[in-house]
């Protein structure tokens, strides 16, 4: 098992991950993510999207961590926030999913980051078994609350 940063050459299979993740998360029609818009948040000027890719045997990627620095300011420090953690159902059960947040989590004690943290749907029961057997736990009292399309654009319209 590989575990190693994105390169460039990886965009398009951690395009079609994201595309396979949605697909899973019964939402595939809201994933409008290209390979340019990947590249660039990777590889950019200025990059603000970092990623991590499983590799199988043979050298094909196979899962994908996405993510993001966060901040504390209780804390005063930097987290990293996980977008997307994915593997592919077939190359579940061999330890790829745990190193891929095994990794992430040594990013942030080596970096002196607070936090590790992410999002899971209510019904993923295998995700939030694998998640609290990694020592996670959930965040019950909290609410993550969204602006997109059309909010997003009315709210941010015009001020007086």
């Amino acid at each position: 098992m590989t575990v190693r940063p994105i390169r460039p050459d990886d965009v398009p299979a951690v395009v079609g991950l994201v595309r396979e993740l949605a697909d899973y998360e019964r939402a595939l029609s809201e994933v409008h993510l290209t390979e340019e818009q990947l590249w660039t948040s990777l590889f950019g000027d200025s990059p603000a999207l970092f990623g991590h890719v499983a590799q199988d045997d043979d050298g094909t990627v196979v899962g994908v961590a996405l993510w993001f620095l966060n901040f504390s300011t209780w804390r005063g420090t930097h987290g990293i926030y996980l977008e997307d953690l994915y593997v592919q159902p077939a190359h579940r059960g061999r330890g790829l999913g745990r190193e891929l947040l095994r990794t992430l989590a040594a990013v942030c004690v080596e970096r002196g980051y607070s936090r590790l943290e992410w999002s899971v749907l209510d019904w993923n029961a295998p995700s939030i078994d694998f998640y609290k057997a990694a020592g996670a736990v959930p965040m019950d009292e909290w609410t993550v609350f969204r602006l997109t399309d059309d909010a997003l654009t009315t709210f941010a319209g015009p001020r007086a």
